[in-house]
């Protein structure tokens, strides 16, 4: 993560699923999820692709990336991320089906972390 100029806590906002941007509210389905990186994040130029999963089984939808795509023609790079945006906006609709989450926004704040809790 130093080679990349990331460092623990270091932030950046993203669009939470590249195939439902800039929509008022955005389903997200458990599995694997592509975000858009928005702003620059260390080494890493907006909008590089960041790669990762989701869970869905609690009160809010959990993302974690592991991989970032540059879009400069670079290989891709393991990252740990999470997604995180305050005051419970990450938390799912109470009409989300199982497997799901239903959320308000679709962007989000994308945070360097140093390993997964």
């Amino acid at each position: 993560m130093r080679y990349l100029r990331l460092f623990v806590g270091e932030s950046a906002w993203v669009e939470l699923d590249a195939n439902q941007s800039l929509s008022d509210s955005v389903t997200l389905y458990e599995g694997p999820i592509e975000s858009i990186l928005e702003d620059d994040l260390g080494l890493l130029d907006a909008p590089a692709r960041l790669y990762g999963r989701v869970w869905t089984s609690g009160p809010q939808a959990v993302i974690r990336y592991y991989e970032a795509q540059p879009l400069d023609g670079g290989d891709k790079v393991p990252i740990c991320a999470v997604a995180r945006l305050g005051m419970n906006q990450l938390r799912k609709r109470p009409d989300s089906k199982p497997g799901t989450a239903i959320l308000g926004s679709s962007r989000a704040g994308v945070y360097i972390v140093d390993s997964f809790r």
